[in-house]
């Protein structure tokens, strides 16, 4: 039997955040593969965490510098690991290594976190994201973890881009895997609510994520601005959860601005309005909320990074420190059904070319299986990977040990 172990950042929130979507999204792909699936993580669950009922997946609970992982992963055996997120192989890798060499180990970065940090430290001190300086000690950390594993999943074309023409890592080692979304049916796109039944401006996305919560700020202050300045009467619904008090102290019914909290059906809450704005600052990977739009044939106006990956020159994205753009832009696409049944068709087509599931499936599990049974060829091809494997890990493994050593003193 093939087993997948799993080891999670977090437990999954497939109904709060863009990355619950995609760990959910593998876990499908795998047992569509007929591999047995175990998922473990050291964070604890929340109201919002998959709790894997349905798909009749065993989850566990594991220590951070603790011994049990060893006694725990040689017990599973897996033939595949999967570290959600470069942290995680950082703290585990080497265990894993030591325990089950003989298993396939697969980084999924859901987003480049060094990349996003660092456009995160651009805008706040008051530059943009495209000036970003990226050689960082994060990047370092990130960049290593994914040299150290046999195949590491990126998720934007933008960013596969970066890590082989920038950073030089080896293609071979990378496997382009984006959101996999499907288009609407004709039938499907009929069902849905057309121009004159919806109404409102929504926008969505998980507060912990900080390019949310910027972008909702940035919101309340330029753009919704010169949004009613165009359209007086304009509402904006904001859903998302983990909301501070700071997000919700921005709620002002009088300017049509309304701070909802979670919505339990974002498709629902999205196929009802008639925009979604983004006007997203920074971040990386892809912006779960923007496909979900699209795929309930809600425009959206958002930023070249919002579109990042998706949609460049395909789809239109305006400059933040431009709200006047984003004011006209609203209004047309609120006035205007002929130009906003173009920009749905644009969505519908983005899916279609770009992320439908059928293009990616089968490829990505045949080029698994191959990898299983060429393991070592591969490994001996990459051999750089393992001499650094060999040097970082005596560094993440005699930490651990100290910082275990050190708790059992405590206790």
């Amino acid at each position: 039997m093939k087993r997948l172990l799993i080891i999670g950042h977090t437990f999954p929130e497939a109904n709060t955040t863009a990355a619950g979507v995609r760990m959910m999204q593998l876990v499908h792909l795998f047992l569509k593969a007929e591999y047995e699936i175990v998922f473990c993580s050291t964070a604890e669950m929340t109201p919002y965490s998959e709790t894997f009922d349905k798909d009749a997946i065993r989850w566990e609970s594991i220590r951070l510098n603790d011994a049990s992982f060893d006694h725990f992963i040689r017990n599973e055996n897996p033939s595949v690991v999967l570290f959600d997120r470069f942290i995680t192989e950082e703290q585990f890798g080497w265990r894993v290594s030591e325990n089950c060499p003989e298993a396939l180990k697969i980084l999924d970065t859901e987003d480049l976190h060094f990349l996003r940090k660092a456009r995160e430290e651009a805008v706040k001190n008051q530059g943009v994201a495209a000036e970003a300086h990226l050689y960082t000690e994060i990047a370092k950390r990130e960049l290593a973890s994914i040299l150290r594993c046999d195949l590491s999943l990126i998720i934007s074309e933008y960013e596969y881009a970066l890590l082989t023409e920038t950073f030089q890592i080896p293609k071979t080692l990378l496997y382009y895997l984006p959101f996999l979304a499907t288009a609407p049916s004709e039938a499907e796109k009929n069902s849905l609510p057309d121009f004159q039944h919806r109404q409102h401006f929504v926008t969505m996305g998980n507060f912990q994520h900080a390019p949310n919560a910027d972008a909702v700020r940035y919101l309340k202050t330029e753009i919704w601005p010169a949004i009613r300045k165009q359209l007086p009467n304009a509402k904006l619904h904001i859903y998302g959860a983990y909301a501070s008090k700071s997000i919700m102290q921005l709620h002002n019914e009088q300017n049509g601005f309304f701070i909802q909290g979670w919505a339990p059906d974002a498709d629902e809450v999205l196929k009802k309005a008639k925009v979604c704005v983004a006007p997203l600052r920074f971040g990386a990977g892809l912006k779960g909320k923007i496909l979900k739009a699209w795929a309930v044939g809600t425009p959206v106006i958002t930023t070249a990074i919002g579109i990042e990956g998706m949609g460049e020159g395909l789809y239109p994205s305006f400059e933040v420190g431009d709200p006047e753009a984003w004011g006209k832009e609203a209004a047309r696409l609120y006035n205007d059904e002929t130009y906003w049944q173009k920009r749905q068709g644009m969505g519908f087509s983005i899916l279609e070319q770009k992320f439908a599931s059928e293009r990616f499936e089968t490829p990505f599990m045949t080029t698994l299986e191959e990898m299983i049974v060429q393991l070592q060829t591969h490994r001996k091809n990459h051999f750089i990977t393992q001499i650094l494997q060999h040097h970082t890990v005596q560094t993440y493994k005699y930490l651990s040990k100290y910082i275990a050593e050190k708790n059992q003193n405590a206790n």
